[in-house]
């Protein structure tokens, strides 16, 4: 496996060089005109006229005829190649996170493509990541977002995503304009606007690097999505104030009405792209619907329903991120209810395969793309920007945190609180947009900057952030899927919920919960799945979503240890019937053990004298106990037992016959008043503890099982 590591990126530096000159920038384009005559071009007037050949050719090699597409697989499989010798090199994926090795990787291929063209290697360009590479994985984690957990933490969501981002835009771009205004023989010419839009671009934290660290170290769930949900709608918050600065800075002039439309476009593009989304979504659910006959091609539809909400997003300058999302999230459960099983493991598998490749390429040309010649180095701006990244960050997210845990009923720890400041780690995204500033005299600084921080954070903060969880001893989830059990008491625990808040007239996330399912069930479940999949019952929902939750977690799973010693053989008949035997023989004898019991139907005011009590295995109806605790001591009535009416069921509701006589009617009512005062030790207290089943003839002994339900008011005295 050290061979695979070594002479993949000389194999591919090798492949990719001439493919390089041609993604260069400063390369010369190919024109007819430059190609020799002997290509079959005519060069007398650069028409494309094709020449006779003079003999027939054997073999012939037309690169530029397949450049495009023999480059991308060549990329793809360098990225894979990586990728599988990361996961083959031994104890290094315990140690050093996946994106940090795959930027090395990509630093190694970038150096050797300097090396041997002299000139930068070929960039990402902006326009691919945010049109190729970045709505696969987008789409990814909202088809797979935990839905429950993102919805119940919502309000500590958007808290951190809105609000944290805004703190971290501003504070980073008015200290880092305070810190020009000290630096002004090197740093003058950055002004205000400048600033603000490089503070909005290096506060995108990127989900692509937070995600591949947090799901390798299975930190618990509300750790989890708080830090998933901030990293993924702080990037939709991120692009869409950077375009807004970005076009503050090509106004002649700001004034106090620009600053009021910014705003008011802030919040269009934001709720523009969900309602875009929701569109989509829906659509994609309806036409699942009528895949019956067609299976093969039902998975596609989820793929270019989610593709074409972000395109149209991008298209009518909305937010693409908060599109796909919200399209995903709306149309799994329709389309999950639809499609067959062979469809829903495909799109599993196809999801989370396109997300890997574009997180590969993505880190891969991070790497490859530091290699170049832009850079301008300044020790005051970079070496704050820094600092300033860190410090905003962590007062943001303990202040924000202070506030929103008066609110919570489960507080985020200072543990956890700890985490999310040091998981804010930058990626592709703000690498990206840097390359959209428009020219002027310090945009090198800034893609150096921006490239510094982004090594720092993923090489620094990802190593240290594994070690860092193990010592503060953070809550980590358990690796078990919810049984059926469980999910049914949790769900039972929300209406219950849910009703109370009814009840009490507060307008809580239950109330909202139960009035949206209520909705779903009545009017969209019925509109958008077909007949033949509706499911007749809550309980067999709740199965199959437990189904496919345990066939996405087999391959996150640890693979079951199998001693290879032990040999497993099926048992004889004689072995099956010797295991019948004692097991029967052992629950008879359970059956037979005399166990004293009790009941709050049972207790009187003699109970702690010491008196028998009946067997576990001998109940009596409440018909049966009431002629035995109605009367006291002294013949009267029990007035507590009279007072109370209504239906009520009794421990043991199965008699052997349907209303057993317990005594003789000619037996006096004196003797009945007396029976407290019995002896425990006489035979005639031992005579009367016989049980009234062994009193009955066999004909009544043999009747039918019924279920006996008596109201207390009825009992006779």
């Amino acid at each position: 496996m050290a061979a695979l590591w070594t002479l993949s990126p000389l194999l591919s530096a090798c492949l990719f060089w001439p493919a390089c000159l041609a993604l260069t920038p400063g390369a010369e384009p190919l024109h007819p005109q430059n190609l020799p005559s002997s290509l079959g071009l005519n060069s007398s007037d650069g028409s494309p006229s094709v020449d006779l050949p003079m003999a027939l050719r054997v073999f012939s090699v037309d690169y530029h005829h397949v450049q495009a597409p023999f480059e991308i697989v060549l990329w793809i499989m360098l990225a894979s190649l990586a990728k599988l010798g990361f996961h083959w090199s031994g104890r290094v994926p315990a140690v050093v996170p996946e994106s940090c090795l795959l930027i090395m990787v990509g630093l190694l291929v970038g150096g050797v493509i300097y090396g041997v063209r002299h000139s930068a290697p070929p960039t990402l360009s902006a326009d691919a990541f945010f049109l190729f590479l970045l709505p696969p994985i987008v789409l990814d984690a909202g088809y797979f977002l935990p839905g429950r957990l993102f919805f119940e933490n919502l309000g500590t969501i958007l808290w951190y995503a809105v609000l944290g981002t805004l703190w971290n835009v501003l504070g980073i771009g008015l200290s880092l304009y305070g810190v020009c205004l000290l630096a002004q023989s090197s740093l003058g010419d950055v002004s205000l606007l400048h600033c603000l839009l490089f503070g909005s671009l290096i506060a995108a934290v990127d989900p692509v690097a937070v995600l591949s660290v947090f799901h390798e170290m299975h930190v618990n769930e509300q750790l989890y999505i708080l830090v998933f949900g901030e990293s993924l709608l702080n990037d939709a918050v991120t692009v869409v104030l950077y375009k807004l600065f970005e076009s503050f800075l090509r106004l002649p002039a700001v004034s106090g009405v620009d600053v009021f439309l910014g705003g008011c476009r802030v919040l269009l593009v934001g709720l523009g792209g969900l309602f875009v989304g929701l569109f989509f979504g829906l659509l994609a659910a309806l036409t699942s619907r009528f895949t019956s006959r067609a299976q093969v091609i039902a998975p596609l539809f989820v793929f270019l329903y989610s593709y074409l909400s972000y395109l149209t997003s991008e298209m009518l300058h909305l937010s693409g991120i908060m599109a796909i999302v919200t399209c995903a999230v709306t149309m799994k459960q329709y389309v999950e209810a639809n499609v067959s099983e062979r469809s829903n493991t495909s799109i599993q598998y196809f999801l989370k395969m396109w997300s890997s490749v574009s997180e590969t390429l993505i880190f891969i040309f991070l790497g490859v793309s530091t290699i170049q010649d832009v850079h301008m180095w300044s020790w005051p701006f970079v070496c704050s920007t820094l600092l300033l990244c860190l410090v905003w960050r962590a007062s943001g997210v303990l202040l924000l945190t202070a506030v929103v845990n008066k609110l919570r009923r489960n507080t985020v720890t200072f543990r956890d609180q700890f985490i999310i400041a040091y998981g804010g780690m930058r990626g592709a995204i703000c690498f990206s947009l840097v390359f959209l500033i428009d020219d002027f005299p310090k945009k090198r600084l800034f893609i150096t900057t921006t490239i510094v921080v982004i090594l720092f954070t993923v090489f620094v903060q990802g190593m240290t952030i594994k070690p860092l969880v193990e010592l503060l001893d953070v809550k980590r989830k358990k690796r078990g899927l919810n049984t059926v059990s469980e999910e049914i008491h949790s769900r039972l625990i929300d209406h219950l919920l849910s009703g109370i808040e009814d009840v009490v007239g507060y307008w809580g996330q239950h109330y909202w919960k139960d009035k949206f399912e209520q909705f779903n069930k009545k009017y969209l479940r019925r509109f958008l799945i077909r007949d033949d999949h509706q499911a007749r019952s809550s309980i067999l929902r709740v199965y199959q979503e437990l189904e496919r939750r345990e066939q996405r977690g087999d391959e996150e799973a640890p693979p079951p240890v199998v001693d290879p010693h032990s040999h497993s053989r099926p048992l004889l008949p004689e072995e099956m019937e010797s295991i019948r035997r004692i097991l029967s023989r052992n629950l008879q004898h359970f059956n037979n053990m005399q166990r004293p019991a009790y009941s709050r139907h049972t207790l009187h005011q003699d109970a702690t004298m010491g008196r028998a009590r009946k067997p576990l295995h001998r109940h009596q109806s409440l018909g049966e106990r009431c002629t035995y605790n109605t009367q006291g001591e002294d013949g009267e009535f029990n007035g507590s037992r009279r007072g109370r009416a209504g239906l009520s069921r009794s421990h043991t509701v199965c008699s052997m016959s349907p209303r057993p006589v317990l005594q003789d009617a000619s037996v006096p009512a004196a003797s009945a008043q007396t029976r407290g005062r019995v002896d425990p030790d006489s035979e005639a207290f031992r005579e009367e503890q016989i049980s009234p089943e062994q009193h009955e003839a066999p004909a009544e002994r043999a009747a039918r099982k019924q279920l006996s339900f008596v109201l207390e008011s009825e009992k006779q005295p």
